[in-house]
């Protein structure tokens, strides 16, 4: 045979090969668009924020959600709101106590779960910010978070041709403003419900809970229930529970917004919904585990400064009533939210 015809039999056969062979191109799943719209389960208060003035659109939740994966929103173009919020972990981050931004810089307190935001009425640990639409702001411009700045925020997505779609889809035109930033991540933050729970079922009369179980609600509704109010399971109350100060980091909480000594080392009380997935606990995550949180309770209360009167003096549990109220809490989960490719990063699905 002459090398010609070899090297065209070549040509011809590493051509089939690779054409056959080649990786097959990336299915990217539809967004589901059912159940985009604001809801109040039975029995729920209503909502502290509705949407009157910012009309849920299957569009608007879209943008809001690509902006919360969004790695522009950081001064480096690194971290992004799902970097410390995590759908697995009900948008907490169990990977650090305290969140990391950029350049790996460490915050001063753990990233809360993010679920059920329309009835908080601050947010925050510090509750510093009172509205869900200015909340936003605080991450992208903290010096130890995002960094950026949000003329700079504005001018990254204004050159992105993706974004001047998703603009144009949500509101009309392709002009990227900070109102409707915020109002479109609020429309992926506000829509992120969780009120699937197993003890949501029992609620609702279809499911049972187990003996242990039981035992655990009740002692709830008696020991813990004054604080985390159901459904919600917190009442959002600004309060000190008695955390003995860590001098590494000195959070003095709501004192940092409202400077005046009555003000020290209160912090919002957090939600119980989803807890077995959003250690580690409190502010400053320095608890890895739910016993850890009730034995402060029987017994590691030190800080009396402003001391919040209902933990004057801690809440009474054997070990044996912790164990229940432990089961109890676990039924609180809510796996439905956990694996709700609505609320996933688009960008790895």
């Amino acid at each position: 045979m002459k090398p010609g015809i070899v090297y065209s039999s070549l040509f011809i056969f590493s051509s089939l090969f690779f054409f056959n062979c080649k990786v097959d191109p990336k299915i990217v799943p539809v967004l589901p668009s059912d159940n985009i719209s604001e809801t109040v389960p039975e029995g729920w208060p209503q909502p502290n924020y509705t949407f009157s003035t910012n009309p849920v659109s299957e569009a608007g939740f879209i943008l809001g959600r690509a902006l919360f994966y969004e790695t522009l929103l950081s001064k480096d173009n690194t971290i992004s709101c799902g970097s410390c919020h995590q759908l697995t972990s009900a948008f907490a981050n169990t990977d650090h106590k305290l969140s990391h931004g950029i350049n790996d810089l460490l915050g001063r307190r753990n990233a809360p779960g993010l679920f059920n935001l329309t009835w908080h009425t601050s947010f925050m640990h510090d509750g510093g910010i009172n509205h869900i639409e200015n909340q936003p702001p605080a991450p992208i411009t903290n010096t130890v978070e995002m960094g950026e700045e949000l003329e700079n925020v504005v001018q990254k997505l204004q050159a992105s041709e993706k974004y001047r779609k998703l603009f144009n889809d949500a509101f009309g035109d392709e002009l990227v403003t900070t109102q409707r930033m915020f109002k479109a991540i609020t429309q992926f933050q506000g829509l992120i419900y969780s009120y699937d729970s197993k003890y949501d079922d029992y609620k609702r009369g279809k499911a049972q809970l187990n003996e242990t179980e039981k035992r655990g609600y009740s002692l709830f509704l008696d020991k813990c229930n004054a604080c985390h109010k159901e459904p919600l399971f917190s009442d959002f109350v600004i309060r000190s529970n008695g955390l003995p100060v860590d001098p590494s980091l000195n959070d003095i909480g709501r004192g940092f917004i409202e400077n005046q000594p009555q003000n020290y080392y209160k912090f919002k009380t957090p939600s119980l919904r989803n807890i077995s997935k959003t250690a580690p606990y409190m502010h400053d995550g320095r608890f890895s585990t739910l016993q850890q949180c009730l034995n402060h309770y029987t017994g590691g209360i030190t800080n009396l400064t402003n001391l919040d009167p209902l933990l004057q003096n801690g809440i009474s549990m054997t070990e044996a009533e912790k164990a229940d109220i432990l089961a109890f809490l676990l039924t609180l989960t809510d796996y439905k939210l956990l694996s709700d490719q609505r609320f996933a990063d688009p960008n790895f699905q």
